[in-house]
C-alpha cells in the first residue's frame, strides 16, 4: 500500500483544463501539466486492495496497485515496466478511455475514485520524456510472415506483440496514413497525433512494416494476400455508422460524424490548401448523438468557428448520481461534461428528430423535433411538443453497426454473426483457416481498452497458430464482457 492513509487525507484531484477562451483559438490538447509531486500524493491514495475490483474493471488487466505504489514512491522505471507488461499503448488509453476501471475503484464505493487514468498517462509520459520507451526487437525471427488489415488500436497492439514475438509483420491500412480512427477520429485536441507518431517510429524500429494507401480486396485481393502470408489479422473496425432514415435526409448540409472529424483533424494539422470541405464556420450546427463522438463533433464544430452548436440526445438527463440499478462496480451511465461540452453549444435531452426540414434548392434549413417519453420500452412521441430549430449543417453520431461488408470479407471467405459482426471462436480465429479477427469488427463498437485487450490476445493465438507455442500473454477470450451495464 502506497500511503496508508492516502485516501482518506489526500482528495481526488485532476490536471486542470486551460482556459475556455485560451484552448478554442487552438487544437491542441486541452490539459495543463500536473506537477509530479501532486501527482505521487494522488498514486498515493490507492488501498493497494486485496481483492482490486479496478482490475476486473480494465480489459487489459492492468496492474493498478502495482504501479501506482511505484509512482507514489518515485519509482518511474519500475512504474513503466509495469504498466507496457500488460497495456501496448497507454498514452492512447490515458487520454482516451472512459476508465472503467475508476468507476470500479473500491475508494469509490464512499469516496471519490483514485485518479487511475492520469496515473497511467503521467507514467508513460515521464518514460517517454527520460527516453525509456525503447524498441524491442526479438531476438530472432521466426520465418513467418503475418498481414494486419487495419492500424487502429486493435490491429497495431496484434503487429507490436506479434513483432516482438520473432514473425514478420506488415500492416495494411486503406487511408493515406497509419492510426485508423486514432489519426482520422479522435479530434487533435484530445490527443494530438504526434503521440501516434512516435509510438508508430518505435514500431517500425522493432521491425513493423507499414503500408498505407492499400484497400484489400481491391488494390489486393484476399487470395493473393493469403498466398502471401502464413496467417492474417483482420482489424478493420467497426466502420458501418448508423443512419437516420428519416424524411429530408438527402439534404444538402447532413453528414456523417465521421465524413466530418477527417477534415476537422487536416485543418488541425494545417495539411489542406484551403478550407475544409465540410466546415462549420458561421453556421448553425447540430449533433444528433449525446455520445463521445458527438462531443468530438462539438468540439471541432467549436474551434472552427461555428455560430451555434446545439447537441440533441434522444434519452432522458442522466442523473449526476451513480443510479442504483448500476451498482458498483459497473460503469453507470451518469451525466458527464466532456471538456468540449465546457467551452460553448446547447444540449437538449428526450427529443427526437422527425425530419431534415429542406429550402427549395435542397439545402437544409433546420429540424423538426419532437419530446419524447419513455413508454413501454418504446420512445413515444409527446403531443403538442413538435418544433423546428434552425440547422445550416447536421452530424450524425449515432454509432456504428459492425464492420463495412466489403469485398475484402468475401474474399477472405469470413462468415459474420448475427449482428453482423465477423464470427470468431475463442482463439480468435474466423472460419477461414489462418484468418483471424480482433477489436470491433469481432466485437462490435467498444472500448479502445478492449481492442487493445483484443490485439494482444489474438497475437497470441496467431503465435500459438504458427509456432505451436507462445510466450505473449493471452489476457481474454472473445466472450469477456467488462463490469458495465
Amino acid at each position: 500500500m502506497a500511503d496508508p492513509k492516502g485516501f482518506l487525507n489526500t482528495p481526488r484531484e485532476l490536471p486542470k483544463r486551460r482556459p475556455v477562451d485560451v484552448r478554442i483559438k487552438d487544437w491542441k490538447e486541452v490539459y495543463q501539466e500536473q506537477e509530479f509531486g501532486q501527482l505521487q500524493k494522488q498514486a498515493g491514495r490507492c488501498m493497494d486492495c486485496g481483492i482490486p475490483f479496478c482490475h476486473q474493471g480494465c480489459p487489459l488487466g492492468n496492474l493498478i496497485p502495482e504501479w501506482n505504489d511505484l509512482i507514489w514512491r518515485g519509482e518511474k522505471a519500475e512504474a513503466i515496466d509495469r504498466l507496457h507488461a500488460t497495456n501496448n499503448f497507454p498514452e492512447f488509453t490515458g487520454r482516451l478511455c472512459p476508465a472503467p476501471c475508476e468507476t470500479a475503484c473500491v475508494v469509490a464505493i464512499n469516496s471519490d475514485a483514485v485518479t487511475i487514468k492520469q496515473v497511467e498517462l503521467r507514467t508513460i509520459e515521464e518514460a517517454f520524456l527520460e527516453k525509456r520507451v525503447l524498441p524491442l526487437i526479438p531476438d530472432r525471427l521466426s520465418g513467418k510472415t503475418v498481414a494486419v488489415i487495419g492500424s487502429g488500436p486493435a490491429g497495431l497492439a496484434a503487429a507490436q506483440q506479434l513483432t516482438r514475438a520473432g514473425h514478420t509483420v506488415a500492416v495494411y491500412e486503406r487511408a493515406d496514413k497509419i492510426g485508423g480512427l486514432l489519426r482520422y477520429g479522435i479530434p487533435e485536441f484530445k490527443m494530438e497525433k504526434s503521440i501516434v507518431d512516435r509510438r508508430l517510429y518505435q514500431m517500425e524500429q522493432e521491425g513493423t512494416r507499414f503500408r498505407t494507401g492499400v484497400e484489400i480486396g481491391k488494390d489486393i485481393t484476399g487470395s493473393a494476400l493469403r498466398n502471401k502470408y502464413d496467417a492474417i489479422v483482420i482489424a478493420i473496425g467497426a466502420t458501418n455508422w448508423r443512419d437516420l432514415p428519416i424524411p429530408g435526409r438527402d439534404a444538402i448540409g447532413v453528414y456523417q460524424a465521421m465524413e466530418y472529424l477527417p477534415w476537422g483533424n487536416k485543418q488541425a494539422l494545417g495539411e489542406l490548401p484551403s478550407d475544409p470541405a465540410i466546415n462549420a464556420a458561421g453556421k448553425d450546427v447540430v449533433i444528433l448523438g449525446g455520445g463521445d463522438t458527438g462531443a468530438d463533433c462539438l468540439g471541432t464544430a467549436i474551434r472552427q468557428g461555428a455560430k451555434s452548436v446545439t447537441q440533441l440526445e434522444i434519452m432522458p438527463r442522466p442523473t449526476e448520481e451513480r443510479p442504483s440499478n448500476q451498482p458498483w462496480p459497473t460503469y453507470p451511465m451518469i451525466y458527464r461534461v466532456s471538456s468540449a461540452h465546457e467551452e460553448s453549444g446547447e444540449r437538449m435531452y428526450s427529443v427526437s428528430t422527425q425530419e431534415f426540414v429542406k429550402d427549395k434548392n435542397g439545402t437544409l434549413t433546420g429540424l423538426k423535433l419532437v419530446e419524447t417519453k419513455f413508454i413501454n420500452g418504446k420512445f413515444e412521441p409527446i403531443a403538442g411538443s413538435e418544433k423546428i430549430i434552425p440547422a445550416d449543417i447536421v452530424f450524425l453520431a449515432l454509432g456504428f453497426t459492425g464492420p463495412e461488408k466489403s469485398e475484402l470479407l468475401t474474399q477472405l471467405e469470413v462468415e459474420l454473426d448475427e449482428r453482423g459482426n465477423i464470427m470468431r471462436d475463442e482463439n480468435y480465429a474466423t472460419s477461414s483457416e489462418g484468418v483471424y479477427v480482433c477489436g470491433d469488427a469481432g466485437r462490435g463498437q467498444s472500448l479502445i481498452v478492449w481492442a487493445i485487450a483484443e490485439g494482444r490476445s489474438a497475437a497470441s493465438a496467431v503465435d500459438t497458430y504458427l509456432s505451436g507455442h507462445t510466450q505473449l500473454p493471452f489476457p481474454i477470450e472473445p466472450t469477456a464482457r467488462p463490469l458495465m451495464v
